[in-house]
């Protein structure tokens, strides 16, 4: 996703020449079909296609190769000296590069819809590969099917092959090339405290949309985290307009607020896929039982919809290895790779509810700040 920023700013800027997609990989590749690199007049690049070791080569060659227009071009990674396909550099997988020159209407088609789902709006787009002097052709769809572009040369019986469309990217065998731009993965980071800051910016690295909100309007400042989408003074989560597909992370160190999240996170039309609850199990198990009474729902349905602790078990201390944990939980969560995760259940509720209440939680006011005369 972040390679797809910068293409899409390296495009506004009027600096393409040539856009480069990884449409197939066969043995070990360092990059997935779906990566892309946009190849400016002067060499300069933004992407991957791999992990450094076509780079060069490509972006060297780049311009000269689509003189006539889009080509495949096949390279193997294999240390191979005497490999017909070039070029051995040992990272041990062949792969198949679609290049075309920038100033075509298909390729301004596809940099659009990588613009517009930067914003939110996914598109999916299949792409006839350029072979036996048959030239490039593409449609790009909307996710219900609605036509946005299609190549002069498609009638509609072609797009038909779009009906039962893929959810990743893949060739098939009549080299028709489908990807599905997806929107950025969107971060709810309900809590604008300073251990909030490392927390956003290692999710601006992955490219995700953030969104910073807080009760207290003196932490929530744009100027405290300049790398979210938006920061916002919201003391509930009715404002934001979270999704299913979203993730929000409470960590605002307020019981109050917390508690108010949670439930509202709860509560809502619809529930965001993950919700993680910054805090000891202790305090996680009070908050998740006081949602779930005023809700009149059970424990055991909340526990299941809650990340309590927090973040990967992944050891350190500080705000950074927390950050670190809590980035790592939501990318194996949107991956579908999530395994063991330490999660609550309604026995380990009722444990810990046993030690003590909400108490030791609660805001109270400081001797100091009392007045005298009253």
């Amino acid at each position: 996703m972040v390679d797809r920023r910068r293409i899409v700013q390296q495009w506004k800027r009027g600096a393409a020449s040539v856009l480069v997609t990884l449409v197939h990989t066969d043995g070990s590749s360092y990059r997935r079909p779906g990566a892309h690199l946009l190849i400016g007049p002067d060499g300069e690049y933004a992407g991957t296609i791999s992990g450094g070791c076509l780079e060069a080569e490509v972006v060297r060659k780049a311009t000269w190769m689509v003189r006539q227009g889009a080509i495949v071009e096949r390279y193997s990674t294999m240390f191979d000296d005497t490999a017909e396909i070039p070029f051995g550099l040992g990272c041990g997988g062949i792969v198949d590069l679609l290049l075309e020159p920038v100033d075509t209407p298909e390729c301004r088609a596809l940099l659009a819809a990588m613009e517009r789902s930067l914003g939110g709006d996914e598109s999916q787009v299949a792409t006839w590969l350029p072979a036996a002097g048959e030239q490039l052709r593409r449609a790009v769809l909307t996710t219900r099917c609605d036509v946005i572009f299609r190549s002069e040369r498609l009638t509609s019986t072609d797009l038909d092959v779009l009906a039962n469309h893929p959810a990743t990217t893949f060739r098939n065998d009549s080299g028709i090339y489908f990807e599905r731009l997806a929107a950025p993965q969107r971060l709810f980071v309900l809590g604008a405290g300073d251990d909030a800051k490392p927390v956003v910016t290692m999710a601006s690295l992955l490219g995700w949309r953030v969104t910073v909100a807080d009760g207290r309007p003196q932490l929530a400042r744009a100027d405290r985290f300049p790398e979210a989408e938006r920061v916002v003074a919201a003391a509930s989560v009715e404002e934001l307009e979270l999704t299913t597909a979203d993730a929000a992370v409470i960590m605002t160190h307020s019981y109050e607020q917390d508690r108010a999240l949670l439930t509202g996170l709860l509560g809502g039309d619809q529930i965001p896929g993950y919700i993680g609850l910054l805090g000891a199990s202790h305090r996680s198990s009070l908050l998740v039982s006081e949602a779930a009474a005023t809700l009149g729902s059970s424990v055991a349905d909340c526990c299941k919809r809650v990340w309590a602790p927090v973040g990967l078990d992944l050891g350190g201390d500080g705000a950074e290895a927390i950050a670190l944990a809590v980035i790592a939980e939501v990318q194996a969560w949107r991956q579908g790779k999530l395994g063991a995760s330490r999660r609550l259940t309604a026995e380990l509720v009722a444990q810990q509810i046993e030690k003590g209440g909400a108490s030791r939680y609660l805001q109270t006011q400081c001797a100091l700040e009392l007045d005298p005369a009253k």
